[in-house]
């Protein structure tokens, strides 16, 4: 079985970052998600407010680089938890386990790249171009004539 999520959309609160009584991390923020279509009579796009909880480092990582307004992309699981209110009336809560959470912008607001916390390869701004290559232990091939050898 599968219980896979991915979303993105903008921060609806700062994260508020909390501690267990062992000391482990939790930070919990709210995204804010338009859906890919519009009501069915043709107004704006409808928007899910989703709930999010990132644990340890992850949950470090949130509180620190991401604010009110943050584009952010989540990957995680879906986890329905099962709580009583004050007046002991049983309630269920749907949210999301964030396992890695990515920059959305391509910039931070200072300037400097966005990344992720889980160490994944810097993105790349373009793509590569010959002058890209001079130098480095490729060799350039030659064309010869044009005629396939085939």
């Amino acid at each position: 079985m599968l219980n896979h999520i991915t979303l993105m959309g903008r921060l609806t609160r700062d994260p508020e970052l909390r501690y267990t009584p062992s000391g482990t991390a939790v930070a919990s923020f709210s995204l804010a998600v338009d859906r890919d279509f519009a009501s069915k009579d043709g107004g704006d796009k409808q928007t899910d407010f989703i709930d999010i909880v990132a644990w340890r480092q992850t949950g470090e990582f949130v509180s620190k680089y991401f604010t009110k307004g943050s584009m952010a992309v989540v990957s995680g699981r879906l986890q329905i938890r099962e709580w009583q209110d004050k007046e002991g009336n049983k309630r269920r809560t749907a949210e999301v386990v964030a396992d890695n959470v990515y920059f959305g912008e391509g910039k931070h607001r200072d300037g400097s790249d966005a990344g992720t916390h889980s160490g994944s390869a810097p993105r790349s701004s373009g793509s590569a171009h010959e002058g890209d290559f001079k130098g480095s232990a490729f060799s350039e091939l030659d064309n010869g004539d044009g005629d396939l050898p085939f």
